[in-house]
């Protein structure tokens, strides 16, 4: 049997039909999303609002990547939640003043059932920051990671 290698990189292609002055629906392979803003701010609330969607793609990312770095250490995941806390800075979005960074702290809060002994799921800890792509671009925006870990053993 032959063997696949997967492509490092890739072309991710997205498509916005911006429908109302709030709302935005997003096109990515064969899947629609809409990104809208609340009612109290003119929208329609349709979706997440832009600022939301960040930060459930750092949820959305962490999940996935701490599943893939669990299974190739041979770490079984019963469980698990992802919580996330941030702090958000609105001047910018409120056209008062530019902000350098828009959100300067956010905190991970990730609840995991394992088996695993304390050494693999600090194998996991460690290369969720390595690995997660979204978390990596905020970080480098100037965004404070914290995680907080809660272990349960199974």
């Amino acid at each position: 049997m032959a063997v696949v290698k997967e492509k490092t990189q890739v072309r991710m292609r997205l498509a916005g039909e911006c429908v109302a002055h709030s709302r935005t629906d997003v096109t990515v392979r064969d899947v629609k999303v809409t990104i809208d803003e609340p009612v109290e701010r003119g929208g329609t609330n349709l979706g997440l609002s832009p600022t939301e969607t960040l930060m459930a793609a750092l949820i959305g990312c962490t999940n996935v990547i701490t599943h893939k770095i669990a299974h190739k250490n041979g770490v079984h995941l019963q469980a698990m939640s992802v919580r996330l806390e941030v702090d958000f800075d609105r001047r910018g979005v409120t056209l008062q003043e530019e902000v350098e960074v828009p959100f300067p702290a956010a905190t991970l809060y990730i609840d995991i059932t394992t088996d695993a002994d304390d050494a693999a799921v600090e194998t996991v800890k460690r290369e969720l920051a390595m690995f997660c792509p979204v978390s990596k671009v905020i970080r480098h925006a100037g965004t404070e990671i914290r995680e907080v870990w809660t272990v349960t053993r199974a």
